[in-house]
């Protein structure tokens, strides 16, 4: 086992900090591991601060005004709409590729059924 002459290096995030993560997360539709992958945490972390500010633990400070949050809100709503589109355009090329096939079997069975009527 390695042995250790300095203490393993822990962060420290400022109020704001947390007071931010908190808030983005309980924006409708986003959710706690989109957030904290946004800001690199580890979503138990962001849960544990989320505990701490309905506590009272964690407190906003009002003076300041916060002008990176709408920022990181606008990210994470860009990217799930992003993510939206990609699925419906799945979803579209899903039912493109299926009515292509349904289309090429009419094509076939017209084929096969001109080509029965003309050996008769």
């Amino acid at each position: 086992m390695p042995k250790y002459n300095n203490p393993r290096r822990t962060w420290k995030y400022s109020n704001d900090f947390k007071v931010n993560a908190v808030q983005l997360s309980y924006v409708v539709g986003v959710t706690i591991k989109s957030v904290a992958e946004k800001l690199d945490i580890h979503p138990f972390m962001l849960s544990l601060w989320r505990k701490e500010y309905r506590d009272g633990i964690i407190v906003a400070d009002k003076r300041k005004k916060v002008a990176g949050q709408s920022k990181v809100k606008r990210v994470l709503t860009k990217e799930q709409q992003l993510e939206r589109e990609n699925k419906q355009l799945k979803e579209e090329l899903y039912i493109l590729k299926k009515w292509q096939r349904f289309v090429a079997e009419e094509h076939q069975a017209d084929i096969d059924s001109s080509k029965n009527s003309e050996q008769k």
